[in-house]
């Protein structure tokens, strides 16, 4: 009997962990995928792994030999800040990209089931949309996205008056921006000083390091210099046609002359220039000074989707800033020697997710 014509059987979807082996069709998929962000990227769990020393487990659902869905988990536990199981700690986003719902239910219940079996007090799905109604929600964190043109006096047209103004007083103080490969010396020195002054703990070095290194050509420094002086610096992502301004920082010295300002829009001049089309300001916590700048910046706020499932826990987690139990803690950091910051803050932000 010719069996040639015969359509091979359907092969039921079956969610299983991601290996090394699967990185390259990991990506192909997440270059595709609709609900998949750059922090989807399979780089992440090398990042994750290496720098913060969390143990990670991404999963696949598969069916008839393709990748219908992904879901990246972290295992991030703290005897400060909690035992959680995110998708993804230290990324705006993360939670289950895929093709259909069938994939996402099957993901999403894997991760319920590892929730459970590693004991965690709550599972924490960065969603790009908004899923499971039934899982817990608040309604802390803001994005910020707009479509940037090609012709950069567009874009400056488009940030209102006040901030328009912050730009120009910089191109009249003759700022100067550079592109900067090295992200882990300079770059890292303006932000480091800068997150010390807001009264937050800095990241590791190796951070910078590490992302350079995993991703290449699609994460890029961007600093200011005024007179020759390094005074604002931000690390950006690409994705598809996004660029996505991550670590950002200033001195003291850049609010006199417009720095921040005019750093952004410049971002937005070189990006357009390389082809993206779409400014992603990351996400901010309501009521902050980020929040507002971004807002002021010409960006409508959307909350984001995140959604928890309490495991062991009896309430939503509350590990931000604006918690009042956290506040003489960010007076005292802000009077921290920066040499000091810099030996602890690692050991403290490796948690914080």
């Amino acid at each position: 009997m010719n069996l040639s014509g015969l359509t091979p059987p359907s092969q039921p979807l079956r969610v299983q962990p991601a290996s090394p082996a699967d990185a390259s069709e990991w990506d192909r998929f997440v270059a595709t995928c609709p609900e998949a962000t750059f922090f989807h990227r399979f780089g992440w769990k090398q990042v994750i792994e290496t720098v913060f020393n969390h143990p990670t487990h991404y999963l696949l659902a598969r069916a008839n030999g393709e990748i219908r869905g992904v879901l990246p988990l972290v295992h991030v536990k703290s005897l400060l800040f909690g035992n959680a199981l995110v998708s993804t700690p230290f990324c705006v986003q993360g939670g289950v990209a895929a093709l259909d719902e069938e994939s996402r239910l099957a993901l999403e219940s894997h991760a319920e089931q590892h929730a459970l079996e590693l004991g965690v007090d709550w599972l924490e799905c960065r969603n790009t949309t908004p899923r499971r109604p039934d899982w817990d929600a608040k309604s802390l964190y803001y994005g910020f996205r707009k479509p940037i043109s090609p012709n950069p006096e567009t874009n400056l047209a488009a940030i209102p008056r006040k901030q328009r103004a912050e730009v120009r007083k910089g191109i009249a103080h003759h700022l100067v921006a550079v592109e900067d490969d090295t992200i882990h010396t300079r770059c890292f020195d303006i932000y480091a000083e800068s997150v010390r002054n807001l009264g937050t703990p800095v990241f590791p070095r190796a951070l910078f390091f590490q992302l350079k290194e995993t991703f290449g050509a699609d994460c890029q420094g961007l600093r200011i210099e005024q007179h020759g002086k390094s005074v604002a610096e931000v690390v950006s992502f690409y994705f598809r046609d996004q660029v996505l301004p991550y670590y950002g920082g200033g001195l003291p010295e850049a609010r006199a002359s417009g720095a921040m300002a005019f750093m952004y829009w410049e971002l937005m001049t070189r990006a357009a220039a390389r082809g993206a089309e779409t400014f992603d300001f990351g996400r901010s916590k309501i009521g902050s000074g980020s929040f507002d700048f971004k807002k002021f910046y010409g960006f409508t706020p959307e909350p984001l989707q995140y959604r928890y499932r309490l495991v062991r826990a009896g309430k939503l987690p509350d590990i931000n800033p604006m918690n009042p139990k956290y506040r003489l803690f960010i007076r005292l950091w802000k009077r921290l020697p920066l040499p000091v910051a810099e030996r602890v803050g690692p050991w403290l932000s490796r948690h914080l997710g």
